[in-house]
This record gives structure tokens, C-alpha cells and sequence, in this order.
């Protein structure tokens, strides 16, 4: 009798999963379409958000970035700051997200003058849930949602050009019919 170990694992009842490299990886990887997780970060500016404040009533743009105080993180910030008068008519929810203390990330605001709040996440757990934690480094990656009224993920863009991201989720939020009245 020639069995796999698999088959030997069922005939002797053996509940046995065999894992592969990409095991809670890419498997478990957000993708369009899924439904986005649950959020509730303290922002800058003092106030808690979650993603549930906004279901039903407006789309929600969340821009991961790594490491408050470095060139491209301000870069990017300023860059959604500079581009507030294309994103404000829309009438989204946009956030800068990293996994840095509430403390360096309200410096950080209030050194760039930012008009929208970076929300804190230092335990790490939404970072992971988004799959953005980059094990090696402990912080997220460079990585931006775009989160529906209905908390579902219409994309996400793991490419991010921080001079220009500002502009670029202005873009894509009405390329996704994400604006609100």
C-alpha cells in the first residue's frame, strides 16, 4: 500500500494541516473587495477614531506610513497637507497612520502644521491586521486603503509616491466614486 502522509494522517484520524511558506502570509493578505478591519486609533489632534464612526456615511482613506520624523514620512504628510483644498470637497475621511507613540506622532503633526489628524497605533494590532507591520523593521509599510461607506477595501496602493500623494489620493478617490455630498 503506497500512502502520502497526508493519506496515512486521515486513515490513522489525525487532524494534521500541513503549512507552507506562505501560511499566514499572502493567503490571509487584504485584498479589494474584503471588508476592512476595525479601527480605533487616537489621533493627533486628542480625539479616538474608528472606522465604525463613519459606516453609512462617508469613505474612508487610510495611508500607512513608517516612521514619523523621517524624509519620506514628511514628505508624504506634507503632501496630504498641501493637497487639502482637493481633499476636503470630497468629503472623505483621511488619516496618516504609522505604529509610532501618540506623543512623536502629535510632534510630528504639530512640526508640519498638519490639518488632518495621523492616527497611533503602538501596540501594533490594526498594522497587523491590516498587513502592513513589516516583521523585520516593526514598522508599517508605506501602504494607503480606500475604505468605502460601507467599510469594504476598493483599493489599496503599495506604491506610494510621497511627493505626490496628496494629489494621487485626491485622484483615486474619485476614480473610485468615493466623494461624498
Amino acid at each position: 500500500m503506497n500512502l502520502s502522509f497526508k493519506g496515512l494522517a486521515a486513515l490513522l484520524g489525525l487532524g494534521v494541516t500541513l503549512m507552507s511558506d506562505t501560511a499566514g502570509s499572502a493567503a490571509d493578505e487584504l485584498k479589494v473587495g474584503d471588508k476592512a478591519p476595525t479601527f480605533s486609533l487616537q489621533g493627533t489632534d486628542g480625539k479616538t477614531y474608528s472606522l465604525a464612526d463613519f459606516r453609512g456615511r462617508k469613505a474612508v482613506v487610510l495611508a500607512w506610513f513608517p516612521k514619523a520624523k523621517t524624509m519620506g514620512c514628511t514628505a508624504e504628510c506634507k503632501s496630504l497637507r498641501e493637497n487639502g483644498s482637493a481633499l476636503r470637497p470630497l468629503n472623505v475621511a483621511y488619516f496618516a497612520a504609522s505604529v509610532d507613540s501618540p506623543e512623536l506622532n502629535r510632534e510630528f503633526a504639530d512640526e508640519l502644521d498638519l490639518d488632518y489628524p495621523i492616527l497611533s497605533d503602538p501596540s501594533k494590532s490594526v498594522a497587523e491586521a491590516y498587513g502592513v507591520l513589516n516583521p523585520g523593521r516593526g514598522v508599517a509599510n508605506r501602504w494607503t486603503f480606500y475604505i468605502d461607506k460601507d467599510g469594504i477595501i476598493k483599493a489599496i496602493d503599495k506604491k506610494v509616491n510621497t511627493a505626490r500623494a496628496g494629489a494621487d489620493v485626491a485622484e483615486k478617490v474619485k476614480e473610485l466614486g468615493l466623494a461624498s455630498e
